[in-house]
């Protein structure tokens, strides 16, 4: 093996570092970088939160369908087969004249209201009458305890504290 002479470091090609084939290394190597940036990539989708938004299917109206079961609500208020819900202006929530304070106490009033008298079944229609001024989460949270309890329809009415 000979020592490098002042020639070789002078000699501009003899500067560039050579690879085992002999040929000049010019590139830079981006396959640890692809790799960074995958892992970074799994890294935030796995903690990405995503948030579920809850939504209600209502049917459009069929343009052939008679208009014969339009009814007020005066009729269907004193029709058995509803359950009444009505949420005020400070966003109470009453079943059926009882207060019900909490979602809970929501879902109890209208199981109860729903099971019944005398063991057979009870109504299986929802109407919740909101003030134009309530929360609209108080409003579906009314419809959500009304499908939670297996409610055939809902039915949504806006009326004033009045009215209510």
């Amino acid at each position: 093996m000979s020592l490098p002479t002042d020639e070789h470091l002078t000699d501009p090609e003899a500067m560039h570092f050579r690879g085992e084939a002999g040929d000049v290394a010019e590139d830079l190597d981006m396959t640890p970088m692809v790799d960074v940036t995958f892992l970074l990539l799994i890294f935030f989708m796995v903690t990405a939160v995503f948030s579920l938004q809850k939504s209600i299917e209502v049917p459009t109206p069929e343009p052939n369908e008679r208009t014969d079961q339009a009814r007020t609500i005066q009729e269907i208020e004193t029709d058995e087969d509803y359950i009444i819900v009505r949420v005020y202006r400070d966003n109470t929530i009453w079943v059926n004249g009882q207060q019900a304070p909490s979602e809970q106490d929501l879902l109890m009033k209208l199981r109860d209201a729903g099971s019944g008298s005398l063991g057979g079944p009870g109504p299986s229609h929802l109407l919740v009458l909101a003030d134009p001024e309530a929360r609209h989460e108080t409003v579906v949270m009314a419809l959500d305890a009304g499908n939670a309890v297996g409610m055939e329809s809902l039915r949504l009415a806006t009326a004033s504290d009045e009215e209510l």
